[in-house]
């Protein structure tokens, strides 16, 4: 139950290589390292956020106003069956 052994790696490479072919693989290494670079601006963006002065607090938000039903003919429906 240690590590992967080289021969380990080896097989799991080539069922990768099976499963998405051999043309979509660096497209798929190519999107992951954008994202990639993408995830560590943003943390140290954030990092410089907090590390920065404090914001000024914002004002309050107005109420939302009261939900609405998602299917208004369901109030229509109920009222068949009740009667």
């Amino acid at each position: 139950m240690g590590s992967l052994s080289p021969t380990h790696w080896l097989i799991i490479a080539l069922v990768v290589v099976v499963l998405f072919g051999a043309k979509r693989l660096p497209d798929t290494a190519r999107g992951l390292g954008r994202s990639l670079r993408i995830f560590k601006s943003e943390m140290s963006e954030m990092h410089s956020e907090d590390s920065g002065s404090p914001r000024p607090a914002s004002a309050p938000a107005a109420p939302l106003p009261p939900a609405q039903p998602a299917n208004p003919s369901t109030s229509a429906v109920e009222d068949r069956h009740t009667s």
